[in-house]
């Protein structure tokens, strides 16, 4: 008996006892998210979307941790305010770029990548960080709405355990188009590059002298992973190393296309380098990117090539030079469910090559508005609806109404009869003759995509034919006019 007169225990007994006691304390440490890396979710907005906008936005950014530590996973997405997904024909994050302190250091595109990095490595988060978020969501309707960009942060406190030993990352940002800037954006013309159908850039952009691509290491350090960034046609992104005169691809991220047409919409995940994967690199080393798309079947308007990559500094890794480091990469997501309508399909449309013809419009001009064409709409009928027709060497002129509400429109050709069903995969710039008018319409200068002008005039060149088009801004608006008659005298 003991002092208090409960019966003894047994010395083996109490050794038990101890040890079931030391083994519930570890599972506890295990499953205790606060003591090393937790779950933290964030909705940023909600981001009203006028009618038919895709305005490039700068706004701060106090959705983050409330204390200091270390991330070391993120996961994008894009929600209505009722936390429903929308269809990326309908809403679309063009895309999302959280600057810390002014660096871009965490983005995502449609394709929504996940980052994840390598175990024992994370970014510093510091409370006194400013954050801005750096977003372009496209509402490809009439209808406006409100919308959250929504992510997901893997977070360890500077309080937990594994924060003592964590290892800082920070993220290189290669871009064909140059350093970090609001619309890094270029044009793959259908034909153009070689007779394999792809265009790469700017290897193939025929620009002598061309560097914007290259970015020059500070200092030694060790690349540990990244993932590209295309739109809809991009096939991969190429990550060079140039030293001392050698160069080595160091990782290809290509585009896993779910699309069933193919690489002609945003039902893609992009690859990311495999886990293990690093690569040493040394002050002075350039390091490049390229980005190849197919332009076989399309042409691609404003496209993009980006690879945000993981830097540590100081740390070591292979030298690519002596070993082989450019491995096959992996997906960090399947199909995504609101990549689901596909379009193509009959619509009850009029093929316009079989209307009957109309006058050219007063003075030639057809004004846009409300979201219509004022002379060869689809979607109209009777006469409004029939094509207008101008003579050869004659031009017909397109005006931007919507201009004034801060919408943009395009007329940009499309393979006729393009009257099928809007989706992700159609309509395509893919007219057997190209044409585009740009952005019809206007915003800051370098901080939107609008070519700053609201009209814009059908090629003379064009010969006799019917000829249709979209707004590649605000796909389901289709239209056509017609080349006819004698050539005009100029």
């Amino acid at each position: 008996m003991d002092r208090l007169g409960h019966p003894a225990l047994s010395p083996a007994y109490a050794v038990r006892v101890g040890r079931l006691v030391v083994a519930c304390l570890v599972c506890f440490a295990l499953v205790a998210p606060a003591a090393q890396a937790e779950a933290l979710h964030y909705r940023f907005g909600p981001v009203h979307i006028g009618p038919g906008r895709n305005d490039i936005v700068f706004q701060l950014n106090d959705q983050r941790p409330p204390v200091n530590g270390w991330i070391t996973g993120f996961k994008p997405n894009l929600t209505y305010v009722d936390g429903e997904v929308p269809r990326v024909d309908v809403i679309h994050l063009h895309h999302g770029v959280w600057l810390v302190n002014g660096a871009p250091t965490y983005a995502a595109g449609e394709e929504k990548t996940n980052i994840q990095a390598p175990p024992g490595y994370g970014w510093r988060y510091r409370t006194s960080d400013s954050w801005v978020m750096n977003h372009m969501i496209h509402n490809l309707t009439p209808n406006a709405t409100d919308v959250y960009i929504t992510y997901d942060l893997e977070f360890t406190p500077d309080t937990a355990p594994a924060a003592a030993a964590m290892k800082e990352v920070r993220t290189l940002w290669l871009d064909v188009m140059g350093p970090p800037k609001p619309y890094p954006v270029f044009d793959v013309h259908s034909g153009a590059g070689g007779r394999d159908g792809r265009y790469t850039f700017p290897r193939e952009a025929h620009r002598p002298g061309y560097k914007l691509n290259r970015f020059t290491v500070a200092e030694d350090g060790v690349l540990l992973g990244g993932a590209g960034h295309l739109h809809p046609g991009g096939l991969w992104d190429d990550v060079y190393l140039t030293r001392g005169g050698r160069t080595v691809r160091l990782f290809r991220s290509r585009a896993h296309y779910f699309e069933p047409a193919g690489a002609v919409s945003w039902d893609v995940a992009m690859e990311a380098t495999p886990p293990g994967w690093s690569v040493g690199v040394k002050r002075g080393d350039v390091l490049s990117v390229q980005a190849t798309y197919d332009s076989r079947r399309a042409s691609w308007y404003e496209s993009m090539g980006i690879v945000p990559m993981t830097f540590h500094a100081g740390g070591s890794g292979p030298d690519p030079f002596q070993v082989d480091v450019d491995k096959r990469g992996v997906l960090t997501h399947g199909h995504l469910a609101e990549n689901r309508n596909h379009g193509g399909l009959f619509s009850g449309l009029p093929d316009p090559r079989r209307l009957l013809s109309a006058p050219p419009p007063r003075r030639r001009t057809v004004a846009i508005r409300g979201f219509t064409y004022g002379r060869g709409d689809l979607l109209r009928t009777g006469r409004r609806g029939r094509p207008p027709t101008i003579r050869p060497g004659a031009t017909l002129k397109f005006v931007n109404r919507d201009a004034a509400k801060g919408i943009l429109h395009s007329i940009t050709s499309c393979r006729a009869p393009c009257n099928r069903t809007t989706g992700i995969a159609y309509p395509l710039a893919n007219g057997p003759v190209r044409f585009d008018s740009g952005n019809l319409g206007f915003g800051p200068v370098c901080v939107t995509a609008a070519a700053n002008r609201v009209t814009w005039r059908t090629p003379r060149s064009l010969r006799r034919g019917t000829y249709t088009y979209f707004c590649k801004i605000h796909p389901f608006m289709r239209g056509s006019f017609r080349v006819t008659g004698r050539a005009t005298r100029r």
